[in-house]
């Protein structure tokens, strides 16, 4: 049954982790510590849940927790947008999501969302790459479905606003 799970969801999983940090190897190792916790964890699973929402939920508090042992409240900012940058990835290579996009119009959208706020990015990214619903999204980062759609809403303006200045 693992198995399947591993396979039906590695490559989203995957994805999202190196979106977020930015980093090959940190990725891979929270790739690793997910599905150990969805194992230790399986019976706090409840039906009601979309296992997704669950699973990419654990995923990013993974990363949350290992930003903040390695620069203490690095992404503490990510939860609030008006208190700062927040959590920036690594400039050390395109992103596996800048990869995906193709084209002259594609360079400048990946452009654009490198300028916004982690916070936006990260709601932009769970919509639109990963095809979660807003009801998802506001799952996994934790928040009021107002305020997942709030952040998706003040990021595409802010990407619209980063792609008309590039």
């Amino acid at each position: 049954m693992l198995d399947g799970l591993i396979e039906r969801y590695q490559h989203r999983l995957f994805r999202y982790l190196l979106s977020i940090t930015g980093h090959r190897a940190t990725a891979e190792d929270l790739f690793q510590e997910t599905w150990i916790r969805v194992l230790e964890r399986g019976h706090q699973y409840r039906g009601q849940w979309k296992f997704e929402s669950w699973l990419f939920g654990i995923a990013r508090h993974l990363a949350i927790d290992l930003a903040r042992r390695r620069k203490a409240g690095s992404l503490d900012q990510l939860m609030d947008p008006d208190e700062g940058q927040g959590f920036v990835p690594s400039d050390s290579g395109p992103s596996p999501f800048q990869q995906l996009l193709a084209g002259e119009e594609s360079d400048r959208i990946a452009r654009g969302l490198a300028q916004i706020a982690p916070v936006f990015r990260e709601v932009l990214l769970l919509r639109f790459q990963e095809e979660l619903s807003l009801q998802e999204i506001a799952d996994i980062i934790q928040t009021p479905l107002s305020t997942a759609k709030s952040r998706l809403y003040r990021g595409l303006e802010a990407l619209r606003h980063s792609i008309g200045e590039i």
